[in-house]
């Protein structure tokens, strides 16, 4: 038989996923993958039951439904502060999953050369190997996960052809500041570099940090292409709503490579999310306000361990220092923990390039409940 291709043999299947089907199995509260334990806005829940009643059932235009991407420039305008496009600057994708493989294979060729912050989202590194590029790491420095300036620029000039950007950040909570964006915004222009950003989780931002949309820096719109989703924001991880926002020329192109991956996004789904991209700013003051708490009801028993973990900024995630238990290998403390504790967690090692054992992530995206029981079972790490 033939062999199959190389580049499938230098990434492995993801761990998240992975660490949900472990959960499943021993009965765990799954603290591993992101995605909440309650249902979106009735609202929303209805307008896609109008939408299938009403039989939009076939295709929709490839790169989004005229109405989702009016409504979405509009909500992009009012959160950048920017004018968007809804006929020359969106394309409409299959999740934020889809919208960075679109948006690499739009700007990078066999070959080039992808930067990416570590610890970094499992995707990136596997979206660059399969785009034929090569990633390029760049720490972030624990315990407060910052860069170092001349590692960052030493990264730039070794060649790169685009930079991925997720802020904030998946895994570790960052959000970065004005200055370091203008950091690495600076570098872009004088290295002439894409940046593809992630900004997913751009409404879960705690106090006093705030959200910075990278195109809206000074010259960063023509290099800039922002990936997102609707799937944090409004709950439903599961519909596969996503988008790349780009400069008509970048956008002409990536409609074409999203063509030819999915040809496009469920169509009753895109008819139904208009609703939520029309509530108003209520909506979101509030889904920060949940996460904080949830973030703050998770925390709280995690200082009861007295283990260290990063307090996030950002996102619902939180990387824990598991070194203390001395395991050689946090993908087997990962599996110890979904069995013995009852908590499933995602090895850390999953977000770095090298092998680094000390950390797994837990999720807060849980009703209070759920952390609560969750936090019960994580108490008993401080007696083992």
């Amino acid at each position: 038989m033939p062999r199959t291709s190389q580049r499938t043999s230098v990434f492995s299947e993801s761990l998240i996923r992975e660490m949900s089907r472990v959960a499943a199995r021993h009965n765990a509260i799954n603290l591993a993958q992101g995605f909440p334990d309650w249902d979106p806005p009735a609202e929303l829940v209805q307008a896609a039951k109008d939408a299938m009643d009403a039989h939009r059932h076939q295709y929709a235009v490839t790169w989004g439904s005229a109405e989702l991407r009016v409504a979405l420039a509009a909500k992009l305008t009012r959160f950048m502060g920017i004018p968007v496009d809804a006929d020359r600057e969106l394309v409409v994708t299959c999740g934020a999953t889809e919208a960075m493989m679109v948006a690499m294979m739009t700007v990078c060729d066999p070959g080039d050369r992808v930067g990416m912050f570590s610890p970094f989202y499992e995707n990136y590194a596997a979206d660059a190997i399969l785009s034929g590029a090569k990633p390029v790491h760049v720490p972030l420095h624990p315990p407060h996960y910052r860069f170092d300036p001349d590692e960052l620029r030493r990264a730039f000039a070794g060649g790169l052809k685009a930079f991925v950007l997720c802020n904030p950040s998946n895994p570790c909570g960052r959000v970065f500041t004005r200055e370091e964006l203008r950091q690495i915004a600076a570098l872009a222009e004088e290295f002439d570099v894409w940046v593809l950003t992630d900004e997913v989780y751009e409404h879960i931002v705690f106090a006093p940090h705030r959200h910075t949309y990278f195109a809206t820096l000074p010259g960063m719109a023509a290099r800039t292409l922002m990936c997102s989703s609707l799937s944090k924001t409004f709950s439903i991880t599961g519909w596969r709503l996503g988008y790349v926002h780009a400069a008509p020329g970048v956008i002409a192109q990536a409609r074409k490579v999203h063509d030819f991956l999915t040809v496009g996004a469920a169509a009753p789904l895109q008819h139904a999310v208009v609703t939520a991209l029309n509530f108003p700013a209520t909506y979101y003051d509030g889904l920060c306000a949940e996460y904080a708490e949830s973030r703050d009801v998770l925390l709280s028993y995690l200082d009861r361990t007295g283990l260290s973990y990063t307090r996030p900024e950002g996102a619902y995630f939180v990387m824990l220092d598991i070194s203390p238990f001395g395991y050689a290998s946090d993908v087997e403390f990962a599996h110890w923990m979904t069995r013995e504790i009852g908590v499933a967690p995602v090895p850390g090692s999953s977000f770095f390039p090298h092998a680094e054992n000390r950390y797994v992530r837990l999720n807060f995206a849980k009703k209070p409940a759920t952390l609560h029981a969750a936090g019960e079972r994580l108490l008993k790490l401080r007696r083992t």
